[in-house]
């Protein structure tokens, strides 16, 4: 939840869903117009104009007739009022019922035993006096045009009898007939539509506004920097493309496209992941070990891809660098590099392989990659052994730089095991998805472990098209494998090199 707003705060947000304001503000002017046109009853309107004269201005002011005009504009308030009697209204009930069918009556007001109410009618009627002078202006206002015509004249017509009975002092006349105006002056479609479009506007901007007030994802990396006092690294703008394929047994996986290497990438990218190694680089200088692992808090923030590209660009320095996978219960290098994962860490730890044939030399120019191997039932054993830390010791003398992939922090602790092998952790953040409490929860346990995190690099960062990024989906549902369920289901219940539905690229 958001504090407060600056109006930089309020323009950023607006801007970052101006296609979304526009598209409903445009549907609210053309469905408020839609329902004007094709909904809303025509309206026809007649107007009248009836004079004031003060009899006591003729007698007293016989010489002059400005006294008399001011004498009548005095008594208009009072006529308006008499007018507008329940009274009056039934006798112009009366006579409307002697011109009109009752259906066409029943079709504009409420007709209660035979008799218009004079609500209704009052509801038809506009009374007011005219600026400045004795006059007073009816303007009515039906579905009919006729209709709205004799509301006006039976109002006239009964009117001086009505006035002269209530005030007795002066008298209402006029001088012309209402007309019948056969052009309709409602609705108003083109204000309806107009008002429809601010309407849907203030709507869309106000939902914004209380969704983003609420949103405790994050959107600010100055936010995170300054509350835990850790560099932000770099911030990735979303690319990549997720390609559907058959896998075994009929069913689908998600084949990762979104390597460096590949052609399709953008430039912006390509910078934002030179950036990030600099940044790096300068972070974890005054560290011996040029050992950094990549981590994030859940699922799906796209550590792995982060990963693969940042030994990517090292590597393009002409450093010599390994990337190991070390997320054993939920490993994708294999497919992001596209080769075999039948040996790998888990089968060089246990010494059931050689490093030979575990590591993928020169996969890329100067980068070698060392996959997860088959899925263990104790990966955590594994990363903690003595054998694991002897293979980081032998790697170290023989690259420059090593790059771990771990498993996210909040699922499994995994990367707080290799916190003395390693310079640091460089924490991946996904823009809009990871949550503050996830985040801290995550920092928490860094905290409590005694490791170092290197900074945050900010991932899938929205721009103005849409693609979903690295969809690596965890099952927390608790299942007993072969292995005795380790990690409530965490990356379980397949083969190494055999893909579920369930089974996503990070």
């Amino acid at each position: 939840m958001r504090n407060s707003y600056t109006v930089k705060d309020l323009i950023n947000l607006f801007l970052s869903h101006i296609v979304l304001i526009i598209v409903i503000t445009l549907l609210g002017g053309a469905a408020a117009f839609a329902f004007s046109k094709f909904t809303l009853p025509l309206q026809y309107s007649s107007h009248i104009t009836m004079y004031v004269q003060s009899y006591a201005g003729i007698i007293e002011n016989n010489s002059n007739p400005y006294n008399n005009i001011s004498n009548s504009k005095q008594l208009v308030n009072t006529y308006i009022e008499v007018l507008k009697d329940d009274a009056v209204m039934g006798a112009v009930s009366g006579m409307l019922f002697e011109q009109f069918d009752e259906e066409v009556l029943q079709d504009n007001f409420r007709v209660v035993k035979g008799k218009i109410t004079p609500e209704s009618i009052r509801k038809c009627i506009t009374i007011s006096s005219v600026e400045d002078t004795s006059a007073v202006k009816v303007v009515t206002l039906t579905k009919s045009p006729e209709l709205s015509a004799a509301i006006c004249y039976n109002l006239t017509a009964v009117a001086p009898d009505y006035v002269d009975k209530a005030v007795g002092v002066g008298s209402i006349n006029t001088i012309d007939k209402a007309k019948v105006y056969r052009n309709p002056v409602a609705p108003n479609n083109t204000k309806n539509g107009i008002i429809g479009m601010a309407a849907a506007f203030l709507l869309v901007v106000m939902i914004i506004l209380i969704v983003d007030y609420f949103d405790n994802t994050i959107k600010d990396a100055n936010r995170i920097s300054k509350k835990y006092n850790k560099a932000i690294i770099g911030e990735i703008q979303q690319f990549g493309d997720g390609k559907k394929k058959r896998g075994k047994k009929g069913r689908h996986s998600t084949e990762l496209v979104g390597l460096l290497t590949d052609k399709d990438i953008p430039f912006n990218v390509i910078e934002s992941y030179k950036t990030i190694r600099a940044n790096i680089l300068f972070t974890a200088a005054d560290s011996d070990k040029k050992i950094i692992a990549v981590s994030s808090s859940n699922p799906g923030e796209g550590k792995s891809t982060s990963a693969a590209n940042l030994a990517v660009v090292l590597a393009q320095t002409g450093s010599k660098v390994l990337l190991i996978d070390a997320d054993m219960r939920k490993p994708v290098q294999h497919k992001i590099f596209k080769v075999r994962n039948n040996e790998g860490l888990s089968t060089l730890i246990i010494k059931k392989s050689s490093v030979t044939n575990s590591v993928k030399s020169n996969i890329i120019n100067n980068l070698s990659l060392l996959t997860s191997g088959p899925i263990p039932p104790n990966p955590s054993e594994l990363l903690a052994s003595d054998n694991f830390k002897a293979l980081m010791d032998k790697f170290s003398s023989q690259y420059d730089y090593i790059i771990i992939d771990t498993p996210p922090i909040n699922v499994v602790s995994d990367a707080m095991l290799i916190k003395d092998l390693i310079s640091g952790i460089m924490l991946i953040v996904r823009y809009a998805s990871t949550t503050y409490d996830e985040l801290s929860n995550c920092m928490k346990q860094i905290k409590l472990a005694q490791a170092n995190v290197l900074g945050f690099v900010i991932n899938d960062v929205y721009k103005n098209h849409s693609s979903y990024y690295y969809n690596y989906k965890y099952r927390y549902k608790y299942k007993k494998y072969g292995y005795g369920g380790y990690g409530y289901g965490y990356g379980y219940g397949y083969k190494a090199d055999e893909t579920s539905e369930e089974e996503d690229a990070d």
